[in-house]
């Protein structure tokens, strides 16, 4: 259900729709999309068991991720026409889907099966929560409805909270900008012996099509719940990501351009946006990503809330501490850009994560028992001068911008001794590795952790070249290790005494089939901070 007239727009401004919708209508479509997690999903009903279908309902491909040591989300979307704006080419009315896992791919073996109820409100949508399984062990799963049967996907469970695996092995990626070019990375990273994929967040672009780029987006900038969907179709009808999905679990979060480009909490980038029209919008996005991703009820979104932030153990070899950085924080202090670090940066209610996010990371590092300590998150937190060094300027999007709580988290990570902490960083669409210190203004500050910047899969184009602002700060920053403007993924090799971070590029991505190179390797010692370049 949507509400939104379109308005008429120059074309030097976005391409944004505005809602015409009051407020009554709108807090009545709080209550009812609010309504919808009490749905039973198992109920008989009306729902249709065996549906007829002109053509393959599975084409957007089979999902697995949030693993635990018994069990793992499945998902799969019925859209035999995905990218039709109504319904995907669904029928409005529920359908019946049923599982199952196996412990070999030609399901001679099937440990686990069931139905569940793919429904319109969702989408037609199927997020299965698998139990009963054996930890650290690969599984293969697939779904059927009427006489079609999805594509055998392929997931792995994590281990025993008490075990110490020899090795866990996962990549992880961010901002792909479908307009921008070719997915290229994903088709390496298939080739590759990971346990897991990590993405990092602005997995769909919220901007309007445009001319003259390596590919284009559907319609214009979206709004509506079926712009969104429409929007993650076309980026899963990628043939790389629609694969990777399929091959290995994933465990993801969001930055800003799931929703729209850095937005603060309940402040849009853009003025004149009226709280309806921006929560309104903000539920509509944060539906469509749980429709899309293999995340838990848990997750499920609760009008325009919606909690993503969350743990996923590997034993007590390493533990992902997922935050949202975009739901809780405070407006971008200072303004947006690039700015000097004074003022409102300082003030302690300044806040990146939010009062009870914040409290959440905390009592987890401390109760964690896990040798390696890792934050899932999306910007960069090294305090980088991006200006001069008598003028120095940082990001007021970045943890810099909320240097409060920076330090306050960096400060209690060290004062509690956290074992290794690493901090995975997508957002800034370039490589860096850097030292986390605990006062970056003394260069002999002890080091509390290690901070790895994930390059784009595609925004930016190209990449590989000279940016002079980040050549500059380079230069000028003592805790950055390295910096590297290509595309790709990096790809960690995690074990009870190291850690290795290969840093993998795709030359170009716009055009397909780009090959792969490793720009460069670090070593990351446990019980000591800090990463050192191997070779």
């Amino acid at each position: 259900m949507d509400f939104y007239l379109p308005r008429s727009h120059t074309p030097q401004q976005s391409t944004r729709r505005h809602y015409g919708v009051s407020r009554r209508d709108f807090l009545r479509y709080v209550a009812m999309v609010s309504a919808i997690p009490t749905l039973d999903l198992y109920a008989e009903g009306a729902t249709v068991k065996q549906p007829a279908f002109e053509s393959d309902p599975f084409v957007l491909g089979v999902s697995s991720g949030d693993p635990v040591s018994d069990g793992v989300v499945l998902w799969t979307r019925l859209a035999p026409k995905p990218t039709e704006l109504w319904g995907g080419g669904m029928p409005n009315v529920p359908i019946e889907v049923k599982w199952e896992v196996s412990e070999d791919e030609s399901f001679s073996s099937v440990v686990r099966s069931g139905k569940a109820r793919a429904v319109p409100q969702l989408g037609h949508s199927v997020h299965v929560e698998v139990d009963g399984l054996r930890p650290w062990r690969w599984y293969f799963f697939r779904f059927h409805c009427g006489d079609a049967t999805s594509p055998v996907g392929r997931t792995r469970t994590a281990p025993d909270n008490e075990a110490m695996p020899d090795e866990l092995r996962f990549a992880f990626t961010s901002c792909q900008h479908y307009e921008s070019g070719y997915f290229n990375g994903y088709a390496h990273m298939q080739q590759e012996d990971l346990d897991l994929i990590v993405h990092l967040g602005d997995y769909i672009y919220e901007y309007a099509g445009q001319d003259k780029r390596p590919r284009k987006h559907l319609g214009g900038e979206i709004v509506s719940l079926n712009d969104y969907r429409t929007r993650y179709s076309q980026y899963r009808s990628d043939d790389g990501l629609r694969e990777t999905h399929r091959l290995f679990p994933w465990l993801v979060t969001w930055d800003d351009h799931e929703f729209d480009n850095n937005y603060a909490d309940l402040v849009s980038e853009e003025e004149g946006v009226s709280p309806e029209e921006f929560l309104l919008r903000r539920m509509n996005a944060y539906q469509a990503y749980y429709e899309f991703m293999p995340l838990r009820r848990r997750s499920f979104p609760t009008g325009p809330m919606m909690k993503l932030y969350r743990r996923c153990q590997y034993g007590r070899l390493a533990q992902f501490h997922v935050l949202d950085t975009r739901q809780y924080r405070t407006d971008q202090p200072n303004g947006d850009h690039q700015k000097p670090m004074t003022g409102k940066v300082f003030d302690s209610s300044t806040t990146m994560l939010g009062q009870q996010q914040e409290r959440w990371l905390m009592s987890g590092l401390t109760r964690s028992d896990a040798n390696w300590n890792i934050l899932a998150q999306q910007v960069m937190m090294a305090p980088l001068n991006r200006g001069e060094i008598d003028s120095p300027k940082f990001s007021m999007d970045q943890w810099p911008g909320y240097e409060f709580s920076r330090r306050k988290l960096l400060r209690y990570m060290h004062e509690r001794s956290i074992p290794n902490p690493v901090v995975l960083t997508g957002d800034i669409h370039v490589n860096w590795v850097n030292d986390l210190q605990l006062n970056f203004e003394d260069p002999s500050s002890p080091l509390v952790g290690t901070e790895l910047v994930g390059s784009s899969m595609t925004s930016g184009g190209n990449g590989g070249n000279v940016i002079p602002e980040y050549e500059r700060a380079r230069a000028q920053n003592e805790f950055v290790r390295w910096y590297n403007s290509n595309r790709g993924y990096v790809s960690c090799s995690v074990t009870p005494e190291h850690w290795i971070s290969h840093f993998q590029i795709t030359p170009y991505v716009d055009r397909p089939g780009s090959p792969i190179e490793t720009a460069a390797s670090f070593r990351i010692e446990s019980g000591r901070p800090g990463a050192e370049k191997i070779g």
